[in-house]
């Protein structure tokens, strides 16, 4: 494990119009070497990609111990993008509705394996389910393998303000069908992690969000973490969402619009958060101690290949998966929704993990083969 002097020796430096950077550490030299590297390259991709920015940071045993902001938080006004910067997560809410999930689990409010329709009889009005097909789950519904399709077969489930988001679950679910036996394959299914998270709701007697706030982040202290950012304390520190379209321009439209509510998309991608944050969520998942919210059981079922494609890669419950030749895990999700794109890396047991934050769609970086490739670099060093 990394010494803890790597997260006590911090310095705090300068701060640029084009990067700020904060906690910076004493590091041997092949960690010092990897982070300038990673810090060269992403200053060099957000200025060829003349957008807006991206936030980065390292956590070692859930605290942040690293973290650069380069580029702008708006482009218009010439705001700098910095490392306290608020953007939204996309499906990294994934991860935080499975957290949710196990938390409930330990709490003894539902089963993993009981049925879905249990608690949302409205689960049954889903189409084209096989004859003797098993039950969905909670399991298949955290682990993509409940064989449903995508999104739901109507353009309108992802309209409609946030505080409506149930109802629209509710209304998609006839419009959602299956597309293979429950177990039988991983399969993304957006609608899916919605209704995992109403049905999480129904089962608690609890409203999601609020749940949300109260087992998962209010315990781990993520006081930059909402699903509500505009209108309320936090909205100073939003970073503006840009979308490029195919011509190369650059629209802040819709982005700034979907704040106010994406239809049915809220657990699977209503999450606003910073590295930070995240950082402390992914110390909780590598079994921090201060940060437990989970029994060690729940924490490493969440963390283990649930799909039944690969043994060494596939997705746990709320998150992606990976086991390499020597037996080291990495867990990980990305994001992607109008204007901001994200992702989260950590090794579990080495309790170490990176987060990009970016207010604009595609760019010259690969966010999840950066973080990935990072946290891989950091934890070759460790001994």
């Amino acid at each position: 494990m990394i010494g803890r002097a790597f997260k006590l020796r911090l310095l705090v430096a300068a701060i640029g119009v084009l990067g700020q950077s904060v906690l910076v550490s004493a590091q041997s030299p092949s960690r010092d070497e990897a982070l300038t590297a990673f810090s060269r390259q992403l200053r060099a991709d957000v200025v060829a990609d003349d957008v807006g920015g991206i936030v980065a940071g390292v956590m070692v045993d859930g605290d942040l111990v690293w973290a650069q902001a380069f580029g702008w938080a708006d482009r218009d006004a010439r705001t700098p993008m910095s490392t306290a910067s608020i953007s939204r997560t996309g499906s990294i809410s994934k991860s935080v509705t499975a957290v949710l999930m196990m938390r409930l689990l330990d709490e003894g409010v539902m089963g993993l394996d009981e049925p879905v329709e249990r608690y949302l009889p409205a689960f049954a009005s889903v189409k084209d389910r096989r004859v003797d097909a098993q039950p969905v789950t909670f399991r298949h519904l955290a682990s993509h393998t409940a064989g449903l399709i995508r999104e739901p077969q109507w353009p309108d489930a992802v309209v409609g303000p946030i505080e409506l988001w149930d109802k629209r679950i509710v209304e998609s679910l006839p419009l959602t069908a299956y597309d293979t036996v429950p177990g039988a394959r991983y399969q993304y299914s957006n609608i899916g992690f919605g209704t995992l998270g109403l049905a999480l709701a129904k089962a608690a007697g609890r409203p999601f969000m609020e749940m949300v706030r109260t087992e998962v982040l209010e315990p781990l202290g993520m006081t930059g973490s909402e699903f509500v950012v505009a209108g309320v304390k936090l909205e100073a520190r939003l970073a503006a969402g840009y979308v490029i379209g195919q011509d190369g321009s650059i629209d802040g439209g819709q982005p700034a619009r979907e704040h106010a509510g994406r239809g049915y998309k809220v657990p699977n991608g209503g999450v606003y958060s910073t590295v930070a944050d995240l950082g402390r969520f992914m110390g909780a998942m590598s079994g921090v101690p201060g940060l437990r919210i989970l029994s060690e059981e729940s924490r490493r079922e969440a963390l283990s290949i649930q799909t039944p494609e690969n043994p060494n890669r596939g997705y746990g419950l709320g998150f992606s998966v990976q086991i390499d030749e020597r037996g080291r895990k990495i867990a990980s999700h990305g994001g992607s929704v109008a204007g901001y794109t994200a992702h989260m890396a950590f090794d579990p047991e080495e309790r170490i993990g990176v987060v990009l934050l970016r207010n604009y769609g595609r760019g010259l970086t690969n966010l999840g083969t950066a973080a990935q490739g990072l946290v891989a670099q950091l934890r070759s060093g460790i001994r």
